[in-house]
C-alpha cells in the first residue's frame, strides 16, 4: 500500500459552506429523527387522535350513568348528596360535587377513597329529580374523566408504563417541531426537482417523497402547535417551562383557600389530607364530622348560591369542593373550557357565606390565557366538534406521512455494504460558521429539552460507530485491491 493510498483513506472531508452541504446535513438529521423517533411520534399521533374522539364515545358507553329523567323539579344538592351516601356508604368522605349541567343529566357526587390510586375518586351518579342512583364509576384527575377516556389518555401520555413511559411522549414532542421545520426546508429545496423527477425513471420515489413532504407542509403549523403544547405537560422540558414561567411571572392565578385564624377543635390539626380529613362526612346530615366540621351536605346549596351571587360563577358546568379543615374555605370552580372559556374559581367561607378569594379568567394576563387556550385546542375541546375534526385530520395526516416516510426509506435504502454519508460526515463538510452554529443550537436545545439532548448524543454515538465501521470496511477493500509491491 502506497503512502498516497493511505493518506486518501484517512483524510478528513473538505469543509464546505455551500447550501448543498447544509441540505445534506439536514437530510441526514431528518432521516435519523424519522428512523429512531418516528415510531414514538406515530404512537402519540394515533393515541392522541383516539383521545380527541372520546367525548362522544364516553357519552355513548356511559349513557346509563350520565342520563336521568328529562323533566321535573330538581331536588336540593343536599338531598342528592345524601342519596349518593345511602348508596355508597355513609362513612365515605365527600370530595366534590358536579351538579347536573342540564335537564336530563345526572349529578356526579365524588367521594375520596383510600383504596383507590392517586388522583382517583369514586363518582356516584344521581338523578337530580328522582334521586335514583344510576351507578358508580372511578373517575380520574381534576377533570373527572371516565374510565375509557382515562385509559386512552394514559396510553397517550405514557403507554401505560407509568413515569418511565412519559419519556416516550416527551421524546416525541421534543423532536416533532425539529422534524417539521427541517422537513419544510427540505421540501422547499426539492420541490422543483421532485416535480421534474416525477416524469423520469425516479418518478416512483419522487412521488412518494412529494406525498410525504406535502402532507407535512400542509399540517406543519398544527404540528408545531401540538409539539409546543405537548411539551408543557412533559416531565423534564415541562419543569424547565414552569421555571421560565415562574421567573417571568407568567403563572396562572389561583384562589387562596386559607381562612382567617379560627379556634380549631382539639381533634383538628394542620396537614389533613384529602383521604383522611373527613372520615365521618357521611353520617346524619346534622351531625358534625370527626374533624369538627359541619356536615358539608347541609352547606352545599348555600355555598353554591353564594358563589353564583358573586357574579363570577355563572356556568352550568361547575364543581363544588368542601373544606378539608376548619381553616380552609370551600372551592367552587367552573370547568367549561370551550368557547367562551369559563374557568373562574371562588373560595367561600362556610362560616359567613362570603367569597374570600377569586380567580377570574377575564383578569388573567395574556400568557396564562394563551396556555389555557392552547391546552384546550390540543385536547380538541376548545371549539367543540370543529376542533375535534381538525385535530383528527392532523393526527391522521401525520400518521400517513410517517408511514410514507418509512416506505420511502425502504425503497431508497443503500445496497448491502454500500457506504452512506453519516451525520458526523455531513457536519464535517459544513463551513466553520455553520459547524459552530449547529453546536451552539444543539447545546442550547439539549439543556432546554433534556430528552432531545440525550437522544441526540445517542444519534451521534451510533453515527460515529457506523462511520468508523464503514471506513474500516473501505480501507480493507482498498488494501485487497492494491497491487502487491
Amino acid at each position: 500500500m502506497t503512502a498516497a493510498q493511505s493518506k486518501k483513506i484517512t483524510q478528513k472531508p473538505v469543509a464546505s459552506a455551500t447550501g448543498g452541504e447544509l441540505r445534506a446535513f439536514l437530510t441526514r438529521l431528518h432521516f435519523y429523527i424519522g428512523l429512531f423517533v418516528g415510531p414514538f411520534i406515530l404512537v402519540a399521533a394515533l393515541s392522541g387522535t383516539a383521545y380527541v374522539l372520546t367525548p362522544q364515545l364516553e357519552n355513548y358507553v356511559y349513557r346509563s350513568y350520565l342520563n336521568g329523567v328529562s323533566s321535573g323539579q330538581p331536588q336540593s344538592l343536599e338531598a342528592q348528596v345524601n342519596a349518593a351516601r345511602a348508596y355508597h356508604g355513609a362513612d365515605k368522605s365527600l370530595f366534590a360535587v358536579r351538579p347536573a349541567t342540564e335537564m336530563g343529566k345526572t349529578t356526579r357526587v365524588m367521594f375520596a377513597d383510600p383504596t383507590l390510586g392517586e388522583s382517583e375518586t369514586r363518582a356516584v351518579f344521581v338523578d337530580p329529580v328522582t334521586l335514583d342512583v344510576k351507578g358508580d364509576l372511578v373517575v380520574y384527575g381534576t377533570s373527572g374523566v371516565l374510565p375509557i377516556r382515562w385509559v386512552i389518555d394514559i396510553f397517550h401520555r405514557n403507554m401505560l408504563l407509568g413515569d418511565f413511559g412519559r419519556n416516550y411522549s416527551e421524546l416525541a414532542a421534543s423532536w416533532l417541531w425539529i422534524a417539521t421545520l427541517g422537513g419544510f426546508l427540505l421540501w422547499f429545496w426539492r420541490r422543483k426537482t421532485d416535480t421534474a423527477k416525477t416524469q423520469s425513471k425516479e418518478g416512483a420515489t419522487a412521488s412518494l417523497r412529494r406525498v410525504h413532504s406535502t402532507i407535512g407542509v400542509w399540517i406543519g403549523i398544527g404540528l408545531l402547535f401540538i409539539s409546543a403544547t405537548g411539551l408543557t405537560w412533559s416531565k423534564y422540558a415541562g419543569d424547565n417551562i414552569d421555571a421560565l414561567r415562574q421567573s417571568l411571572n407568567w403563572v396562572t392565578p389561583s384562589v387562596s383557600l386559607k381562612l382567617e385564624s379560627v379556634a380549631a377543635p382539639a381533634a383538628d390539626h394542620a396537614g389533613h389530607t384529602d383521604h383522611s380529613a373527613h372520615a365521618d362526612h357521611g353520617k346524619a346530615s346534622t351531625a358534625p364530622t370527626t374533624s369538627g366540621l359541619p356536615d358539608p351536605a347541609t352547606q352545599i346549596d348555600q355555598v353554591l348560591a353564594t358563589a353564583r351571587s358573586s357574579g363570577i360563577i355563572d356556568s352550568p358546568l361547575v364543581e363544588i369542593r368542601p373544606s378539608k379543615s376548619a381553616d380552609k374555605a370551600w372551592m367552587v370552580r367552573e370547568y367549561d373550557r370551550s368557547t367562551p372559556t369559563q374557568v373562574d374559581t371562588v373560595a367561600v367561607d362556610p362560616r359567613s357565606m362570603t367569597v374570600t378569594s377569586r380567580a377570574d379568567f377575564a383578569t388573567f394576563t395574556i400568557v396564562p390565557k394563551l396556555i389555557r387556550w392552547g391546552i384546550d385546542l390540543h385536547m380538541g375541546i376548545k371549539f367543540g366538534l370543529v376542533n375535534q375534526i381538525a385535530m383528527v385530520m392532523i393526527g391522521a395526516a401525520l400518521s400517513v406521512s410517517i408511514v410514507y416516510g418509512y416506505i420511502l426509506w425502504w425503497k431508497r435504502r443503500p445496497a448491502a455494504g454500500a457506504p452512506a454519508r453519516t451525520l458526523a460526515q455531513s457536519w464535517l463538510y459544513l463551513g466553520w460558521p455553520a459547524k459552530l452554529g449547529v453546536l451552539v443550537v444543539a447545546t442550547a436545545l439539549g439543556l432546554a429539552l433534556p430528552l432531545m439532548g440525550l437522544s441526540l448524543l445517542a444519534f451521534v454515538v451510533i453515527d460515529l460507530l457506523r462511520w468508523r465501521l464503514d471506513k474500516s470496511r473501505r480501507a480493507g477493500r482498498r488494501l485487497q485491491a492494491a497491487p502487491a509491491e
